[in-house]
């Protein structure tokens, strides 16, 4: 597994680094292919916080835990992991299922219950976030005036600070 690991707000000891490749090793077991992470550790306010990114066969699995212990924070978050792999591989086995066999008129697993359309204008990221409260939304799609008119969303963090995503085609 191809680990980064980046520090904020602290020093990235050999031990805490170490600890780190250990736990998230664990996680290549589920896979057949090498996996890649993206680790990010801080400190904010006494709080050890520990935010992993892994892409996996297509899809992004995200985990993040804080809590008083840089240690625990990365058990913590490993755990969350292995969690989400284990309920995407049961989907997957479920799905592979279901195929096989005959399919009845309507069995949907998420119903869509509402249709929104809207125009994307682009504008600026800036304009866009503000958009977004403006609404009450947690996230806003727009076409990014910086980027060329590119497809964006800009998104509410659970720290209350604005996340912004921009697809690579």
């Amino acid at each position: 597994m191809q680990i980064s690991i980046f520090a904020k707000n602290l020093d990235l000891t050999p031990a805490l680094r170490a600890h780190a490749e250990k736990k998230l090793a664990k996680l290549d077991r589920y896979f057949d292919s090498p996996l890649s992470a993206q680790v990010v550790l801080s400190v904010e306010r006494g709080r050890h916080i520990v935010e992993v990114t892994m892409p996996v066969e297509g899809r992004l699995m995200r985990g993040e835990e804080a809590t008083e212990d840089m240690y625990a924070s990365l058990d913590g978050v490993v755990d969350k992991l292995e969690r989400q792999i284990h309920k995407y591989k049961t989907r997957l086995t479920r799905r592979s299922r279901t195929e096989a066999q005959p399919q009845p008129e309507t069995a949907p697993e998420l119903e869509v219950v509402r249709v929104k359309r809207f125009e994307l204008k682009p504008i600026p990221v800036t304009e866009a976030a503000l958009q977004m409260e403006l609404l009450g939304h947690d996230f806003f799609v727009f076409r990014d005036a910086d980027a060329g008119g590119a497809v964006a969303v800009v998104y509410r963090r659970r720290d209350g600070r604005v996340g912004l995503i921009e697809p690579e085609v």
